[in-house]
């Protein structure tokens, strides 16, 4: 495409629907022309199943139409190296947390590949942002919106007047018991920005001991390290509205001041197959490696997209076997136009026997 003078380009009238607002907006960028796009990626302790590809085909998709559109997107999606599963599966295999993560981060973009997903500008990893989480706890702690407590240091959600606005949920609805920290807590819906080192657990040094960052806080500190304390669009699964997408825009709004941390949250649907939830119990636990060996990467695309996507995504395989036929369809119908005369193009049952 050729390049587009961003000061004078007219750009679409696009609405958006926001999770934050209930509503459908105008989409309107911090930087004109530009666009900052956050998706949360996996905690890549386990191959990658169909459900981690949902949300990165789909914001690969919105990245291509919006810079066919004339928009400068830039589209981060992180990696979270450091976590309790990761740290419970690397001891189950015997293998340094490192080694785990490294090992699941190449099938994680083995099967982004294999499905087209290519407009990915940037993938942080969390142990390579340990100084920046650290700075960004230590400005929380500062502005007292958080409190260490014995190594570990929490969010205190009591001092965000606003807390609870994505999710429409009050204070009092977010309480649980407070876990197995709950004596360290003001309150037991607090949250852990930093937690205290245990024995043979991964750590590193902060200004309250060894330790590790807490899930929340690492999204919060490298999007804000990519993309600045306000940015564009944040995406992920209706699975991590609460509580992910709500303490991000706490931590984020408390120690910067920004409104709500993106203009839109934009959230897709949950994947159940064959109309129930996926499970191993169950046995319809599909990874992606699996499906790759049975159907070409862009009919597995295809069905992703089938459907809205916020609303719940039913997979099986007559969606996968319909979408091979919509894409088989669509082959043949651009190898007999004059326009796109494509001798490469193979119908996908053709790839498949191929």
């Amino acid at each position: 495409m050729a390049e587009i003078n961003q000061s004078t380009h007219s750009f679409p009238n696009i609405e958006l629907y926001n999770t934050l607002s209930h509503q459908k907006e105008h989409f309107k960028t911090v930087v004109p022309g530009k666009v900052g796009m956050y998706l949360c990626g996996p905690t890549v302790y386990k191959p990658s199943h169909i459900g981690h590809m949902v949300g990165p085909v789909i914001f690969d998709t919105i990245k291509r139409h919006l810079v066919y559109s004339g928009w400068d997107v830039t589209w981060v999606v992180n990696i979270t190296d450091v976590d309790d599963k990761l740290i419970t599966e690397s001891k189950n295999r015997g293998m340094s947390m490192a080694a785990l993560a490294e090992e699941m981060t190449t099938d994680y973009l083995d099967n982004l590949s294999a499905l087209g997903v290519d407009g990915i500008d940037t993938m942080p990893k969390a142990t390579d942002h340990i100084e920046g989480i650290i700075q960004f706890i230590a400005g929380l702690v500062e502005k007292d919106f958080a409190y260490p407590a014995d190594g570990d240091v929490y969010f205190d959600v009591a001092k965000d007047k606003d807390y609870g606005k994505l999710t429409n949920r009050t204070l009092e609805k977010t309480q649980g018991e407070g876990g197995a920290t709950a004596d360290r807590k003001r309150s037991a819906a607090d949250f852990a920005l930093w937690k205290k080192a245990k024995s043979g657990e991964p750590s590193w040094e902060s200004p309250w001991g060894p330790g590790r960052p807490g899930w929340h806080i690492e999204c919060s500190a490298m999007s804000e390290a990519l993309l600045g304390s306000h940015f564009d669009i944040h995406g992920g699964g209706l699975d991590l509205v609460f509580p992910h997408h709500e303490n991000e825009i706490a931590q984020t709004r408390c120690c910067f001041g920004a409104s709500s941390m993106a203009n839109i949250w934009m959230h897709n649907g949950y994947v159940s197959v064959d109309g129930e939830k996926m499970s191993k119990s169950l046995g319809n636990f599909y990874t992606v490696h699996d499906l790759l060996s049975e159907w070409p990467g862009e009919v597995i695309r295809y069905a992703l997209l089938a459907g809205h996507y916020r609303a719940p995504l039913d997979y099986s395989q007559k969606g996968l076997s319909d979408a091979r036929a919509a894409l088989d369809r669509l082959y043949q119908s651009l190898r007999s136009t004059e326009k796109y005369h494509w001798e490469s193009i193979k119908p996908a049952s053709l790839i498949l026997d191929a």
